[in-house]
């Protein structure tokens, strides 16, 4: 049985009245049975429990539960991953791999913490990132 998710906003900047960081917009989350193919840009927070293939951008916290599969590049304030990630990450406060976590890909944060159990493949820059807002990218 498909089920729908319902979306409120998920472009960023329109509409909104204050946007400096991720608590004035809204928070996406991505239920154990459901999928997103494509590009999803937030103001404000993501939780992923299901799976995602193509891209994640949000001006908040990005979590990525132990159940879930995703498979996308992923760029926001801090990023937190307990479940399996495969693609790049630019995280612009913190970066985190939690004990059941498993990341393949080039990250980017100028904080990390990686668990006992978890694992990092691929290159690990530190330092700040050059945020491309999801803000900046919907005006004009």
């Amino acid at each position: 049985m498909d089920r729908m998710v319902e979306i409120p906003d998920t472009r960023a900047g329109r509409g909104r009245g204050t946007s400096n960081g991720a608590a004035d917009g809204g928070n996406v989350v991505l239920g154990p049975r459901d999928s997103l193919n494509g590009t999803l840009i937030v103001e404000g927070n993501v939780r992923v429990l299901g799976s995602v293939e193509g891209e994640i951008k949000a001006s908040g916290d990005i979590d990525i539960d132990a159940q879930a599969t995703v498979q996308a590049r992923v760029e926001g304030r801090s990023v937190n991953v307990r479940g399996e990630l495969t693609g790049d990450v630019v995280a612009y406060s913190r970066f985190i791999v939690g004990g059941s976590g498993t990341v393949t890909g080039n990250v980017r944060a100028p904080r990390l913490q990686v668990d006992d159990g978890a694992t990092v493949n691929g290159s690990v820059t530190m330092g700040p990132a050059e945020k491309q807002s999801a803000a900046s990218e919907s005006s004009g």
